[in-house]
């Protein structure tokens, strides 16, 4: 029997790499629920080759053109909402791979009605991993990361105690600003930052890859996921980007795991848990062509960003807003509003609002007070952004 699978996110970056995994495997899939925001032409592409029983589109105009393109086809339904959908039994897998903040309210949806969740949102677990969390164990719902370094830590602790483990290594790959010099920096543009070395990725990440925040969301994702110290985690550079995780342990031995810059190896290892050959998927490149392995520490003056760290989980929900102020920043800087390292020092900045801390030490127990900080953080981004040129 086939199994159905959702893809939540369906034309971004990690949609498109498990449709590939969809393509290879036509007799074990059927397609179930496609989400997308506002991408018409790839959309109706996805409805026409794919015809999942469900398309769920967020942006209304896109919404509105679809579901009237689509009126007389039985076979698909075209919502905007999870609360138009109530499907008769689980669904297999739920890939929720929707950027931003946007992706939690989804996520918690998906969980009530999925087996497993593949889990490529960072920012809903760094904002709602409680909620989600209580959610999946309700609904015995099973949940894997599927960012490669979370993927791989997964995979490294594995029935492995907290207290046997001295240091968790999450790699950076130093973005498309490594070899650069701290005061080139000040001249970067978005088309710039947007040119990773090593990976394709969307844009939001790219450009929080460049600044190293990703890594910083990254150890609050590691912290919240494994229930891991943050203490007992830190970043490390690894331009080759094939150690994606590293994990050492007290009594001496440090396990890594390796692969090729494909998203193609977490997500199809997470889908079908080990039990499959790699290569119906990629050509692999031979191990021995690899002679050498570099690791190096981080250069804090060339990634300010990475002096937040003591700061991000300083208060229950200090994540939360900086998550939710780079989320504008990383907007702003894409529309060439602010500069580069106007990121960073906009962040620190809200970091030293007034009110910052009566909002940080904020405990959220509900998507409403979630929300609703968020909405805080936001702002006050904005208004920091503009007191930044006055």
């Amino acid at each position: 029997m086939k199994k159905l699978i959702s893809i939540l996110g369906s034309t971004g970056s990690i949609g498109l790499t498990t449709l590939k995994i969809v393509d290879k495997k036509k007799n074990y899939f059927r397609p179930f629920i496609f989400s997308a925001n506002k991408n018409y032409n790839l959309i109706t592409k996805q409805i026409n080759k794919y015809k999942p029983n469900y398309f769920l589109i967020s942006n209304e105009k896109v919404y509105i053109k679809v579901k009237k393109k689509y009126k007389n086809n039985s076979n698909i339904k075209i919502i905007k909402n999870f609360e138009s959908f109530s499907p008769k039994k689980k669904i297999d897998i739920t890939v929720t791979a929707i950027p931003g903040i946007d992706g939690l309210k989804p996520t918690l949806s998906a969980i009530k009605f999925s087996k497993k969740i593949l889990l490529a949102n960072k920012e809903s677990i760094i904002c709602g991993w409680n909620l989600i969390k209580k959610n999946a164990i309700k609904n015995k719902t099973k949940i894997i990361p599927i960012d490669s370094e979370h993927f791989s830590i997964f995979k490294l602790i594995k029935k492995i105690h907290i207290r046997d483990i001295n240091k968790i290594y999450i790699t950076a790959s130093g973005g498309p600003f490594l070899n650069y010099k701290t005061k080139d920096l000040k001249k970067v543009k978005p088309k710039d930052a947007l040119k990773h070395p090593k990976w394709k990725m969307g844009r939001k990440i790219s450009i929080d890859s460049s600044t190293m925040m990703n890594k910083m969301l990254e150890l609050v994702e590691a912290q919240k996921l494994f229930n891991i110290p943050s203490k007992k985690i830190d970043i490390i550079i690894h331009p080759d980007s094939l150690v994606h995780a590293a994990v050492e342990f007290n009594n001496g031995l440090l396990q890594f795991i390796y692969h090729e810059t494909s998203m193609i190896i977490p997500i199809a290892n997470a889908i079908f848990e080990e039990k499959l050959d790699i290569k119906e998927f990629y050509k692999k490149k031979n191990l021995l062509s690899q002679k050498n392995l570099i690791f190096q520490s981080v250069n804090k003056k060339k990634f300010p960003i990475l002096k937040i760290k003591n700061l991000i989980n300083k208060y229950p929900s200090s994540s939360i807003i900086i998550n939710s102020s780079n989320e504008i920043l990383v907007d702003q800087f894409l529309k060439g509003k602010i500069p580069f390292l106007g990121i960073s020092k906009i962040i620190m900045s809200v970091l030293k609002d007034r009110n910052y801390k009566k909002n940080a030490i904020k405990i959220c127990k509900n998507l409403n007070q979630i929300i609703g900080l968020d909405r805080w953080a936001k702002n006050v981004t904005f208004s920091k952004i503009q007191k930044f040129y006055d």
